[in-house]
């Protein structure tokens, strides 16, 4: 049977997996190859092979069978294959092999370290903790360097897009060398951030540890075929360079100046003086790089020039991760989604006798009392339900309609906007919504909301009356949502009573924020209908 081995502390014990004393691991660098471990019954093909029986095994590696030459065997041991790279073309020898290979992959025996001089080690990098996560921050390490870690511990804690998150830890070691530390910004996913090992008496090793570039920069892609040579790219890159280095000499001011024509003709546009520049090209000449570097260098002044020239005091607040990602994506869903708006007002009284019945039942129960938001949360819910084209989303070639409704509700912190989600809101119970929105109101605050909090939201209820007392406002639609249900205060009106008689009653406004892509004004306004409905006769979502 075969077994998929990865980078862990398991292909140090990879004889103890393959039921052999000896053995060690090859990898196939290709497109469509993985890493393989099979027992050598006389069967399968395998990656792994070590000799059969009681002998102290090696592994026999063969040269690749495309190279037209004999099998000829060296003999590597599982020592060597783990303190050493093979570097030549080969392919190892196992019954059925021919079909294993057909490709002719490059195959090499390997240890998962970055450094012959350092030990067998794992560099972990930054997680994707979100669907919409590109980089992250460390907000604080909770295991310092030399601690001991074991699977489902917390590493460190990470601000992401959306929250900070805590990461665990998957495997049993020793925490060798944090590589990005408290506080630090801006991580690229992928990038390491810390080093872990097996043995106590490695860390010591890791103390001047640097993450090399290459390493850091991104997740490593599989190498290309030996085939495909990457020269031309070198040429291509010389070749667009080309143009650049030819020069005119030009005197000014008595001097004699070597420039570009490029760069000749944008210090001309700019009015840039070349003889108060210093080229960087060959013997001094002066190219567009200097010219650009002297106007963004004096856009700098004048913009500080400017700032201080009013003198006003001020701060500069910076801007935590998920203000960055909140502003980038209101800003795209005002720019690429076609807004429109559909307002409603509906009388209040019922819900609030309702709401005045339901709370005393609540506390004796020893449950939370229930909001008027909660039951615009169950209203929404079942309106979506009714209508369920408005619980979708719009995905270029088709329109995804879904089958649960999942309410997002918006969360105002200290530290940003959050939007936990209450999922299969139309299918639970108001005591139950009612828990559930406390309970993660106060993670929110908190900074501790875990994805999935947060994440798989199809409709946003945000409500601005209760808390602020706003009257009616506009939301922005949360994509990849379609809509977005904006909640104002209730007051108190006069109107027609029966018999010429007038009397008081409350009421709330409701906005609702729809895609014009997937939602037609006649479904929205079918939808509001709905709401409404539920609004003004809320024992009909008891039923």
């Amino acid at each position: 049977m075969a077994l998929l081995l990865r980078h862990s502390r398991k292909l140090q014990r990879v004889h103890s997996v393959l039921d052999y004393e000896r053995g060690s691991i090859a990898r196939h660098f290709s497109a469509s190859a993985c890493s393989t471990a099979v027992k050598e019954d006389g069967v399968s093909s395998s990656s792994v092979h070590g000799d059969y029986g009681k002998k102290v095994g090696s592994s026999s590696i063969f040269q690749d069978r495309l190279s037209g030459k004999g099998p000829s065997t060296s003999k590597v041991s599982p020592r060597e294959a783990r303190g050493s790279y093979i570097s030549k073309r080969m392919q190892i020898s196992a019954t059925g092999a021919n079909s294993l290979f057909s490709c002719g992959q490059i195959v090499s025996a390997r240890q998962f370290s970055s450094g012959a001089d350092l030990p067998a080690h794992e560099e972990i990098g930054m997680p994707s903790l979100s669907p919409t996560m590109t980089e992250g921050n460390i907000a604080r390490w909770v295991k310092k360097e030399g601690d001991k870690v074991s699977p489902g511990e917390v590493l460190c804690e990470v601000e992401t897009d959306k929250a900070t998150v805590e990461m665990e830890c998957m495997e049993e070691g020793y925490l060798a060398k944090i590589v990005c530390g408290d506080g630090a910004k801006e991580i690229k996913v992928g990038e390491i951030i810390c080093i872990t090992v097996e043995e106590e008496g490695d860390i010591e090793k890791f103390k001047d540890y640097k993450a090399s570039s290459s390493a850091s920069a991104a997740p490593p892609a599989e190498s290309k075929p030996q085939s495909e040579p990457p020269e031309p790219k070198e040429e291509k890159k010389e070749l667009s360079k080309a143009p650049e280095p030819k020069a005119t000499k030009t005197e000014e001011s008595g001097d004699r100046l070597f420039s570009s024509p490029v760069a000749r003709k944008l210090a001309e546009d700019n009015n840039v003086p070349l003889s108060s520049l210093k080229g960087t090209g060959p013997d001094g000449r002066i190219l567009k790089a200097d010219i650009e570097d002297y106007l963004s260098s004096v856009a700098k002044d004048t913009k500080k020039e400017a700032s201080a020239a009013p003198g006003l005091g001020y701060v500069d607040l910076p801007n935590t991760q998920i203000r960055k990602v909140t502003a980038n994506r209101l800003l795209q869903s005002k720019q690429t989604i076609p807004h429109y708006y559909l307002t409603v007002d509906s009388r209040v009284d019922k819900l609030i006798k309702l709401r005045s019945e339901l709370n005393p039942l609540q506390v004796a129960s020893g449950g939370k009392k229930i909001s008027i938001n909660d039951l615009v949360i169950k209203a929404a819910a079942l309106s979506l339900r009714k209508v369920p084209a408005c619980n979708s989303s719009w995905m270029n070639d088709f329109i995804r309609q879904y089958h649960n409704v999942n309410i997002n509700v918006a969360v105002q912190t200290e530290h940003g906007l959050f939007v936990p989600v209450v999922r299969d809101a139309d299918k639970k119970g108001l005591a139950t919504i009612a828990d559930e929105v406390k309970q993660l109101a106060l993670r929110a605050r908190d900074n501790s909301l875990k994805p999935s909090e947060y994440e798989g939201g199809t409709f946003t209820v945000s409500n601005l009356g209760g808390p602020f007392g706003i009257k009616q406002f506009c939301a922005i639609v949360n994509p990849p949502q379609s809509a977005i249900l904006a909640i104002g205060s209730a007051e108190k009106r006069v109107i027609p009573g029966a018999e010429g008689q007038f009397e008081v009653g409350s009421f709330m406004s409701a906005t609702l924020s729809c895609d014009h892509r997937v939602i037609d004004g006649a479904i929205g306004a079918e939808w509001l209908k709905a709401f409404k409905g539920y609004i003004e006769n809320p024992t009909t979502m008891l039923l």
